[in-house]
């Protein structure tokens, strides 16, 4: 049970009422004309994000853009920049003082989402780093969110017809955007390169008859089968071997070395990794500040490495307890099918905890799913995937089981408790259920560091719940959690201040648990991806913050339950706007005013 549950008797707000009476406001003010010019923005907003990136909508659960494959070519996002900067104008010539409290909140979120997309979009640093990693890179998420389609009647056929159809333009498109980047000195790195041709020439090499981008079609009409597997051989596959060729002949001979990997090295990338920095912390820290926290927190779990490892191994010496991991063949999975179940005994341990720790909500169901191998070599351990709003597509916690023999018994259960619950399924699958604007109802990479921070606190409060088997998956959950403040150091010393990827290993290497082959893969992650890897520590420390405030000020009337129901009761929100939220719900409670503003 809880350790910090209020007295039943205390007079406490609950969090669910809060959200209710937000709810109510909504309601009352749809007529206003303020109002009204606000949802139109949202939508506006919601219109062009998905429009931009229609297969991020699909992982999303959105079906509306499924028919896209979006344009990724260099006027299309400088007309995405230019539509967020306009809806940003707009936002910003707002009389707040003229919204209620919900409104407010509506307001703060919709100018985070502009000013970040509108700084995406006009950077588009994706372009100028090609890589393999599949939640990255445009050809990555195609071999995502295409799988992940489903057809429920001939609306949805027609959907999949017309993206399967768009592919090849859509491969050629993206070949030429990544020369056209080239010839303005923005030159992906080699790394990133050779992994891109590794993805696409390892589906190439899978039979046309397991392909996965026929998955849709593969249990419905046998003539949209026929029609998909006859689309895939004569346009789609050729066009992905045209990109493949691309990027070996043009690309791979002027790609920037190891030592010049970070973004910083490219015309614009300095400007472009300040935005990353923002839009992924919802913060005004620095790329310097942000690593010198980083630092900080390796520092802090040194006394719990030392404390859990005497209890598993008898010895607490860092690199005693860091090389039994790596090394011991006992602490190895020996099937895929091991892999499955320990994650589904978790989420099972899960499941059964959450009404003592989170309000009653009645979430749509969680599934395990296998990544397919093709991905192994350049993506994530796991991840998360919403379920669809029209129930067709449960939530997905999709986890890595290739070669078990690889993989690490300790490692999986910090990560089921990360995607699942109380993680990512518990948090976006309420998020979907909340009477809010669509456009905050649907929200991952755009709202990162609430996002990966809630999946990063997870892990630390699963220990709170009693969730972990014992000592050695609390090793699991250690190395994680010095993972991610390796991430503040790595990202900021590669794209900052010009680390090689040697030095970044080596680094991740020095202060985890995390076996040679994953801290490449991390490492690597970082490289493509500049900025996100900060989302998860700095969100994680601000929950943490945030809680010990209410806490402190509540005293014997603070319950964790109500906590984490006011956390998750708004949805996605940046890192100021959820300070506003939890210290307007502290302000009810004890009946003091409310703070002015965000921080």
């Amino acid at each position: 049970m809880p350790t910090d549950r209020a007295d039943p008797s205390a007079d406490l707000p609950a969090s669910a009422e809060r959200s209710d009476q937000l709810s109510a406001q909504r309601s009352a003010r749809a007529a206003s004309p303020e109002s009204a010019r606000l949802a139109e923005l949202g939508e506006r907003y919601f219109a062009t994000q998905h429009r931009h990136d229609p297969f991020n909508a699909t992982l999303l659960g959105l079906t509306d853009f499924d028919d896209r494959c979006g344009d990724p070519s260099r006027a299309a996002s400088a007309e995405a920049a230019d539509r967020f900067d306009a809806i940003g104008a707009e936002l910003a010539g707002f009389d707040l003082a003229a919204l209620d409290e919900a409104a407010q909140v509506d307001h703060s979120v919709l100018t985070a989402l502009a000013r970040g997309a509108g700084g995406d979009a006009r950077h588009s640093l994706w372009a100028a780093n090609a890589s393999g990693q599949p939640y990255i890179s445009r050809q990555g998420l195609v071999f995502q969110a295409i799988p992940a389609m489903r057809i429920t009647d001939s609306a949805s056929a027609d959907r999949y017809t017309a993206r399967l159809a768009g592919l090849a333009g859509f491969f050629a498109a993206l070949g030429q955007r990544y020369a056209d980047e080239a010839a303005a000195g923005r030159v992906p790195t080699a790394m990133g390169v050779r992994a891109a041709i590794d993805q696409l020439t390892g589906y190439l090499a899978v039979d046309l008859d397991r392909d996965a981008l026929a998955a849709p079609a593969a249990d419905g009409d046998p003539k949209l089968r026929a029609w998909a597997r006859a689309e895939l051989a004569d346009s789609v596959r050729p066009a992905m071997a045209r990109l493949a060729d691309r990027l070996r002949a043009d690309l791979l001979p002027v790609a920037r070395p190891d030592d010049r990997i970070g973004i910083g090295f490219i015309p614009g990338g300095e400007e472009g990794y300040a935005a990353a920095v923002a839009r992924n912390t919802t913060t005004a820290l620095t790329p310097p500040q942000i690593h010198q926290i980083g630092l900080d927190a390796l520092a802090e779990l040194a006394p719990r490495w030392s404390e859990i490892g005497r209890r598993v191994f008898g010895d607490g010496d860092f690199a005693a307890v860091t090389g039994r991991l790596r090394t011991d063949p006992a602490l190895r999975f020996r099937t895929s099918a091991q892999i499955v179940a320990a994650v589904a005994d978790a989420l099972a341990r899960a499941q059964a905890a959450t009404p003592d720790w989170f309000p009653d909500r009645q979430l749509s169901g969680c599934v395990i799913e296998e990544i397919n191998p093709i991905d192994a070599r350049n993506g994530a351990m796991a991840y998360y995937r919403p379920p669809t709003v029209d129930g067709s597509r449960p939530g997905a916690h999709c986890v890595l089981t290739a070669e078990p023999g690889e993989r690490f018994r300790f490692e999986y259960e910090a990560l089921a408790f990360h995607e699942s619950v109380p993680g990512h399924h518990l948090q976006l699958a309420t998020a979907q259920q909340l009477d809010l604007p669509r456009y905050r109802r649907h929200l991952d990479v755009e709202a990162c560091s609430f996002n990966e921070g809630w999946g990063l606190y997870a892990e630390a409060l699963a220990e709170e719940m009693g969730l972990y088997s014992g000592d050695l998956a609390l090793l699991g959950m250690l190395s994680f959690a010095a993972l991610r403040a390796c991430r503040l150091v790595i990202d900021t010393g590669i794209h900052h201040y010009g680390w090689s990827r040697q030095q970044g290993i080596d680094f991740m290497w020095e202060h985890t648990a995390t076996p040679r082959e994953n801290v490449e893969a991390e490492v690597d992650r970082y490289i493509c991806w500049p900025g996100q890897a900060l989302a998860y520590q700095i969100g994680k420390r601000e929950i943490v913050r945030l809680r010990e405030q209410a806490r402190r000020a509540l005293g014997a009337r603070f319950d964790v339950r109500a906590f984490h129901g006011v956390v998750l009761g708004s949805g996605a929100l940046p890192l100021s706007t959820l300070e506003r939220v939890v210290t307007g719900w502290i302000a009810e409670t004890t009946g003091a005013a409310a703070p002015a503003g965000d921080r």
